[in-house]
């Protein structure tokens, strides 16, 4: 951030950019012009009292002179320092979208590539649209309810923006756009949607493992991923993105998972599957095509019609994941040990991966009938 002796000339020059930019005054700290993409120019004052970021607007460039706007700004301080209001506010004119960008480009490092693709995706499409062109300062509670309310016929769409919209308004805080603890995302309810974990029982497995047989000449690696995904719970990408570094020791050494690196230990009947395959390129499902490992699309593409032909037309490659979890708690894993397994984090996040079969809660309920009945 630029620190000069602000005067009306400096002050004239200043040409405006893609986002807004501050040049401090070096006369008096804390004094300084923001400079809009509009052209527009701003004296305020930024600067912090009892632990509390202040931030006033002091007057226009264009309707005071920068040694009254120093003047004013003296006097502010001084108010403040007094015991005066230190409620701040930000510019009203910086629009909603200048302080998005200004977010994406510096919070990113906090986002992994991927993620930062998907959460542009939704601010695109759910969020840009309802709140361009809005001052950042005066989006209130009720305007995001309102647009939370607007995406109820795509829940996950709205559920998934909102912690994004929420990124961007706290970052507006920290910034500097916004009055501190103003987040007006504060207190959003998910929406409350039907799961859509689904698991495959004993016989889906078996028809499934016929027709996963019968295309295994014709489609090796389609096979393979999806018998990997079954007996690893792993995630879609994590086996299609596999290099053949990744594998030694029996095991996964996952470099970039979705919670970071992690170890994935194989039964001997994943570790047959991976021995199986040919070791051309340093990936261990390359694509004939790009030189690259071989497209998720591609893959979502052979899925389809292999789950068609089982008579499986509602189970996702997703719900692979769910299977091997659910497999584990029926046969006795603990909730801690099948998410280690699965690479969670949290333990709760486990418990929506771990619906067991009717059959298996039915047997649970005869045993405890009996224990209670005797």
């Amino acid at each position: 951030m630029a620190t000069v002796r602000l005067d009306e000339r400096r002050v004239r020059k200043l040409k405006p950019r893609k986002s807004a930019y501050d040049v401090r005054d070096r006369i008096l700290k804390g004094f300084g012009v923001r400079v809009m993409p509009s052209g527009a120019k701003r004296y305020f004052i930024h600067s912090q009292h009892q632990g509390r970021r202040v931030w006033k607007i002091v007057g226009e460039a264009g309707s005071i002179g920068t040694d009254e706007a120093r003047n004013r700004a003296k006097t502010v301080m001084a108010a403040i320092r007094e015991g005066g209001d230190v409620q701040s506010a930000a510019s009203p004119d910086i629009a909603f979208e200048t302080v998005a960008d200004e977010v994406f480009r510096r919070y990113a490092r906090n986002w992994k590539p991927s993620t930062l693709n998907v959460n542009r995706g939704y601010y695109r499409n759910q969020i840009l649209p309802w709140f361009e062109g809005r001052p950042i300062a005066g989006i209130t509670a009720q305007d995001v309810k309102q647009w939370f309310a607007s995406l109820h016929e795509t829940p996950v769409a709205a559920d998934r923006s909102a912690p994004i919209l929420s990124v961007i308004m706290r970052q507006a805080e920290v910034y500097g756009y916004r009055p501190e603890g103003t987040n007006p995302c504060a207190g959003i309810k998910r929406y409350r949607r039907q799961g859509r974990e689904r698991f495959l029982s004993t016989a889906e497995l078996r028809r499934l493992g016929q027709v996963l047989a019968c295309h295994e000449a014709d489609h090796p690696q389609f096979v393979a991923i999806i018998r990997l995904l079954l007996l690893t719970g792993c995630r879609r990408s994590e086996i299609v993105t596999l290099e053949w570094r990744d594998y030694r020791e029996g095991k996964l050494f996952l470099r970039d998972s979705k919670v970071g690196p992690r170890t994935v230990w194989l039964s001997s009947a994943a570790r047959e599957v991976l021995d199986s395959l040919p070791r051309r390129t340093v990936w261990v499902f390359p694509s004939p095509q790009s030189g690259n490992c071989v497209s998720v699309g591609t893959l979502d593409q052979a899925w389809r019609c292999m789950r068609a032909e089982a008579g499986l037309p509602d189970v996702r490659l997703h719900d692979c994941r769910h299977t091997y979890a659910s497999t584990a708690l029926a046969h006795g894993e603990t909730v801690l040990t099948i998410g280690r397994l699965l690479g969670h984090l949290n333990p709760a996040t486990t418990l929506k991966y771990t619906h067991m079969s009717d059959l298996t809660v039915r047997e649970a309920a005869d045993v405890v009938g009996a224990v209670l009945e005797g």
